[in-house]
């Protein structure tokens, strides 16, 4: 029996109820699901540690896979990342919002603890209307895929409650997500850009943006 809230999407009034509890529910502490343009995410405020905490128990995954982090706008980066090189500049505004998640250097000044991220933070702009409005109410979230390690992805809020309605406080239920493929990792903390999980964006459709620059990515993926 799953105890987590679910909460419609399809009116405009629906909408705004469901991201007020959601933004709600992150400010107490709880975890909640949104959907985004790759797969549903289940999320926490990225400053509260115990929070973070909950989150990676709630998939069963250990300090050692630290969550990435959501921001609203592209502007953000620059708060939560340093020493961001021209290449992955290229890379926010070519496929920003959408299914790029980038391995950065972390500001050293950030007090929050995501797992054993090693100075770094992974972070992501998704493309999709319901996160994003989360988003500008919350600020920064962690948010890792909706699902117990080693169960594949949800992708509908069905799947989310059957592996998680235990663990989480909300749902957000928008109907079946549009990419359904996880997003496209890319190391932008060295002089070169290293893939380290292929996704939704190809390594050629990245090199491809970065040709003007003169700039290629290797494929660890």
């Amino acid at each position: 029996m799953t105890h987590a809230q679910r909460l419609a999407t399809g009116t405009d009034e629906e909408l705004e109820e469901a991201v007020t509890a959601a933004s709600q529910a992150v400010q107490r502490g709880d975890l909640v699901v949104i959907p985004t343009d790759t797969v549903y995410g289940i999320g926490a405020d990225a400053f509260d540690a115990d929070a973070v905490k909950d989150l990676l128990k709630a998939k069963g995954r250990g300090r050692n896979m630290p969550s990435p982090v959501l921001v609203s706008s592209a502007t953000t980066v620059d708060a939560l990342a340093a020493d961001l090189p021209g290449y992955a500049r290229a890379l926010i505004e070519e496929f920003w919002p959408g299914p790029l998640t980038l391995v950065c250097r972390q500001q050293p000044s950030l007090q929050w603890d995501l797992g054993d991220a090693r100075g770094t933070v992974a972070i992501r702009m998704p493309d999709h209307e319901v996160a994003l409005a989360v988003l500008e109410r919350t600020g920064p979230l962690a948010v890792s895929s909706a699902n117990k390690t080693g169960q594949p992805a949800a992708t509908d809020a069905d799947a989310v409650l059957e592996m998680l309605g235990e663990d989480v406080a909300l749902v957000i239920d928008a109907g079946t997500s549009p990419g359904g493929q996880s997003s496209t990792i890319v190391d932008v903390t060295g002089p070169q850009g290293r893939v380290l999980r292929r996704g939704a964006l190809s390594l050629d459709v990245l090199n491809a943006a970065l040709e003007p620059l003169g700039a290629t990515l290797t494929d660890e993926g």
